[in-house]
């Protein structure tokens, strides 16, 4: 459990502390330009590898259940997360109504996995997440003016659908592939 906290934490510090600490970062920039984002990047890379570990190697209680019927949300939230997480960096019309598409997907993510893993494992790792993200988001808000963007077309509505779609067929598969069956068991409500 401490690897899983510790990259949890790990995550989140390294993305949260240009809202913290501002100059602190720019003077980063400062003196070393792009080469800055270094000083971020591998932080950002222990975290990952840090849940990871932490996350398969553990053997964290129950704490609740979900009725089976909530995998049916759990997709569904995924595919939204999918799209969230495309939307950021789309040419689709719908960015323009969501400020924070890529924090709105952690969050939705972050529920998702929530509602049908209830070992203290999962509760860190995902509810963990999406407090940093939320916080994220509120920190932007604070601290940076709000800019709209302007754009999109069909096409890009279209295409954002079709790459959500087959990444989250792969996400399904990846998930198969390493032993979690994330689809409704034969028979389930």
């Amino acid at each position: 459990m401490t690897l899983l906290i510790l990259g949890v934490l790990l995550w989140s510090f390294a993305h949260l502390f240009k809202r913290l600490f501002p100059g602190p970062r720019a003077a980063l920039d400062d003196r070393f330009g792009a080469a800055s984002k270094a000083f971020f990047a591998v932080p950002l890379v222990l975290s990952v590898v840090l849940m990871v570990m932490g996350y398969r190697g553990n053997t964290a209680p129950e704490i609740y259940q979900t009725p089976g019927f909530m995998v049916h949300l759990n997709n569904t939230l995924m595919l939204l997360a999918v799209v969230f997480f495309g939307l950021g960096n789309s040419k689709s019309r719908a960015r323009q109504l969501f400020r924070h598409p890529m924090l709105y997907g952690v969050m939705t993510w972050s529920v998702a996995h929530l509602l049908v893993n209830g070992d203290l494992a999962s509760i860190v790792l995902f509810g963990g997440l999406l407090l940093w993200a939320i916080a994220e988001v509120v920190l932007i808000n604070a601290k940076e003016p709000v800019t709209t963007w302007r754009g999109g077309s069909l096409a890009g509505d279209i295409k954002l659908g079709v790459i959500s779609v087959v990444l989250y067929l792969v996400i399904l598969g990846v998930h198969m592939w390493l032993g979690v069956w994330p689809l409704p068991a034969p028979g389930a409500a």
